[in-house]
């Protein structure tokens, strides 16, 4: 199923946990907005965040409220963007992207569920050695795309590269051009199931323990489960959803 998953299994999750995405989504919007202003055409962070979140069909009543809340124009909490960093069972590498109203809580929430789960938080550094920035671009395989078509317009545009799963095709780009190749490739007429910048292994760790398996599955999902927690990233070969 690879890094990513099945688009069966995205979607399937995303609808579990519908209402719980909007409040992350909601967040990063406020956050955006907060520093780099209410309009997302001189604003590509606050674009950004308003394209995940009409890509899950959140309502434009969150998000109109979460820019009012990022102007200050109706009162919201301040958060602050972090990452935590480690390894969780197996020796998999972890990085956790949060945004947070109380640093305590979360650093707490954290430790507690890498060390339930046979993992090891460290410190800032200590596994982001082992991953790239880059962006992400998920598109789902039908009959009405050309693969030859697609890729010769994603590499034109300035991708790095397409890879090409089960259901779907990948395209990286590096965190500079991710804007241009989305935007450009979306004027083609090209839906996306996902789009960001994510961090990429580039050392990857096949678990094969079925205990450590199952502990780390588990120690995802709550982790994805806390509204402070944005998006976690492992270096894990196989698929962990």
């Amino acid at each position: 199923m690879g890094r990513h998953g099945t688009i069966a299994n995205r979607k399937a999750s995303q609808d579990s946990k519908r209402a719980q995405i909007f409040t992350k989504y909601a967040r990063a919007i406020t956050v955006a907005t907060r520093n780099g202003g209410g309009d997302p055409d001189y604003n590509i962070a606050l674009k950004h965040a308003i394209d995940r979140a009409k890509s899950i069909n959140m309502p434009n009543d969150n998000i109109n409220r979460a820019i009012k809340k990022g102007t200050g124009e109706l009162a919201g909490e301040m958060y602050e963007p972090g990452s935590f960093e480690g390894y969780g069972a197996g020796g998999v590498a972890v990085i956790v992207d949060v945004l947070t109203d109380n640093k305590n809580r979360t650093t707490a929430a954290m430790k507690h569920a890498f060390d339930k789960y046979g993992g090891n938080l460290g410190v800032p550094g200590c596994v982001s050695y082992m991953f790239e920035r880059k962006g992400i671009i998920i598109i789902e395989k039908t009959d009405a795309i050309d693969e030859d078509t697609l890729m010769e317009a994603a590499l034109e545009y300035g991708a790095e590269d397409i890879l090409t799963h089960d259901d779907s095709y990948e395209i990286q780009t590096s965190p500079e051009t991710f804007n241009p190749v989305s935007e450009a490739l979306k004027a083609d007429g090209y839906e996306f199931v996902e789009a960001d910048i994510e961090y990429v292994p580039s050392i990857e760790a096949t678990p094969t323990d079925e205990t450590d398996i199952k502990n780390l599955k588990k120690m995802i999902e709550i982790l994805e489960e806390n509204d402070d927690v944005q998006k976690v990233y492992t270096n894990s070969s196989i698929d962990l959803e």
